[in-house]
């Protein structure tokens, strides 16, 4: 009898929107313990901070690499950076994104890339009368002080080189 193995392939982005010069080597080697391959890092300087570095690239995986991606980066101070895992057959999408004021946030993404709330959250939020509460409520689940929070450093790098990284086999 012979088993066949179906791994569930992705692909995602990471961005290190800014990162301090001393930090950038060990991101590349927190990057290769997950990805477990060789990563190189193309760093250019963010704009927005003195010494402060950015960096993106593409990665493929299994599903679920995001996730460790985005644990491997958590918890080192004066680091921005979002995380994405592209949808898919049977796996939902999702973006993580870290600030050094807010802390790590998590979205489900559909498969045009547009947030996507859970159901039970939703009802939650609506169960209160008050409007106010309602509103902060949904754009915490939406993420948006994070994305306020981060989008001048989005801008900051557009026309970064992207590099693509695959693992093969």
């Amino acid at each position: 009898m012979s088993v066949v193995s179906s791994t569930v392939m992705t692909a995602g982005m990471v961005y290190i929107h800014s990162s301090p010069v001393a930090l950038c080597p060990h991101i590349g080697w927190a990057l290769e313990t997950v990805l477990g391959q060789p990563v190189r890092l193309d760093w250019t300087p963010q704009p927005l901070g003195r010494s402060l570095m950015r960096a993106q690239f593409a990665w493929g995986g299994e599903c679920g690499t995001g996730s460790r991606i985005a644990s491997a980066l958590r918890g080192w101070e004066n680091l921005r950076y979002e995380v994405t895992e592209d949808a898919s057959p049977g796996v939902d999408g999702s973006r993580w994104s870290h600030t050094p004021s807010l802390g790590i946030h998590h979205t489900w993404l559909s498969a045009n890339g547009d947030a996507v709330l859970n159901e039970d959250r939703v009802k939650a939020a609506l169960q209160s009368a008050d409007l106010t509460l309602i509103r902060s409520e949904m754009d915490r689940m939406l993420g948006t002080a994070w994305d306020a929070e981060l989008d001048p450093f989005r801008h900051a790098g557009e026309g970064a080189p992207t590099r693509w990284l695959y693992r093969v086999g």
